[in-house]
């Protein structure tokens, strides 16, 4: 725990309110995230005896002036807050959620800055340079009261506000100016950011955007209003503050009935996550085969409703003699076997797909591979058909998130490599 307004946990651990100094959250806060959590429930915590447990979701929450990051961890060692949130900073960024790309190392501390301190930075950043490079325009149909006529006169209009003034026309006309949906978009969020920001360091830059920035509507926004976007050369320059607003506007739940502070969650699936990124670190692997990310095939039909499907996290080779099927899993074994489950999970992704391999990928505490063969229907009797579990050692400490993450990449790629090219594992 750190700083009376930044709780930092590790996923699966709980915090509570107690009625003592000792209390990590205050009661309001407490109710404030159980109001959020609702009668439906949310996916990254649940609620225990005056406290909330979180799950395998990693991230920040917001609530009011209160910031509690949650990060990953592999192990049950004590500590290593700087060490796990920059393997959470690398993880996204190496998956494309968190692109710092255009920010320098040098200049994110990440020590004193928490995740959702840093999407705020590079959503300011980019704005900034949209400014800086001035923001572009849009012909759009506009009607207007105007002293020369111009476009298509509006009758209904024009009779009701020009009868004493004959010298104006109420029109439709085209112009051609900065109002239009990015623009929006990008008001809002810089709005939203001016009322929930705690980062006193920010303040004066948000400040700053609201000041340049052109006053525009405000607009109601919801999945659609992105899908509805379409990004040409012109304005491909806008995607990334665009996804960050995307990311800010559709997570923020403001309470606005029972009048305690609002929540912001950018919380992100530790599973998925891990998946993304030993997907995208094989990749980068040239001499590993065609590599293929949820590759899905029929698996059951009923007599009526959807088809059932297969589908596998990664599927190297497919469709041919040499194809190998993985399936990443966010925990530790501690020198137990995979579970029942997940076995049996690979002996039909073997079967359905002709897998020459079929592995399981965990993190562990080394880099290890560990091969097993299924019993025939005759049980004193082993087939030929055979699951692997693979153990990817953790990342040492660092206090480059890049470094931190390519370490961790290099465990991924060698020893997955090693297990695809030795046959007898």
């Amino acid at each position: 725990m750190s700083g009376r307004n930044l709780i930092t946990v590790f996923e699966h651990q709980s915090i509570r309110f107690l009625k003592n100094d000792d209390s990590v959250l205050s009661e309001e806060q407490l109710k404030t995230l159980q109001s959020h959590y609702g009668s439906k429930g949310v996916s990254y915590y649940s609620l225990i005896h005056n406290g909330v447990r979180f799950n395998e979701y990693v991230g920040v929450i917001q609530v009011g002036n209160l910031t509690i990051e949650v990060l990953p961890k592999a192990d049950n060692n004590p500590g290593g807050e700087d060490k796990w949130r920059n393997v959470l900073i690398g993880m996204l960024r190496a998956v494309g959620n968190f692109d710092v790309k255009s920010t320098s190392d040098a200049n994110l501390k990440i020590q004193q800055n928490t995740i959702l301190d840093l999407y705020f930075e590079l959503f300011i950043r980019e704005v900034e340079y949209l400014l800086h490079n001035g923001l572009i325009k849009k012909y759009r149909k506009k009607q207007s009261n105007l002293n020369a006529l111009k476009g298509n006169i509006q009758f209904g209009k024009h009779i009701q506000l020009n009868v004493t003034h004959q010298e104006k026309f109420y029109v439709r006309h085209t112009t051609y100016d900065v109002e239009h949906t990015l623009h929006f978009i990008l008001y809002k969020t810089i709005c939203l950011l001016k009322r929930i920001n705690t980062n006193a360091n920010l303040q004066s830059r948000i400040g700053a955007l609201l000041l340049h920035f052109p006053e525009m509507p405000d607009i109601k926004v919801t999945e659609a209003t992105f899908k509805k976007l379409l990004f040409n050369r012109k304005n491909q320059s806008y995607k990334k503050a665009i996804d960050i607003a995307k990311l800010l506007l559709l997570r923020y739940h403001p309470d606005i009935s029972s009048g305690r502070s609002s929540v912001l969650a950018l919380m992100f699936d530790m599973n998925k996550l891990w998946e993304q990124f030993v997907y995208v670190s094989l990749r980068k692997q040239k001499d590993i085969g065609t590599i293929t990310a949820q590759y899905s095939k029929d698996f059951w039909k009923p007599e009526s409703g959807t088809v059932s499907h297969l589908r596998p996290d990664i599927v190297i080779n497919r469709d041919t003699d040499q194809c190998i099927v993985i399936d990443t899993k966010w925990k530790m074994l501690y020198g137990k076997n995979p579970s029942a489950d997940d076995l049996r999970q690979m002996y039909v992704y073997g079967e359905f797909y002709r897998a020459y391999k079929a592995a399981l990928v965990y993190p562990g505490n080394n880099n290890r591979i560990n091969s097993g063969n299924y019993f025939t229907l005759d049980i004193n009797a082993l087939s030929d058909k055979r699951c692997s579990f693979i153990e990817i050692k953790e990342p040492g400490s660092s206090i480059n998130n890049s470094s931190i993450v390519k370490e961790w990449q290099h465990y991924i790629q060698g020893t997955v490599k090693k297990y695809i090219y030795f046959n007898n594992i």
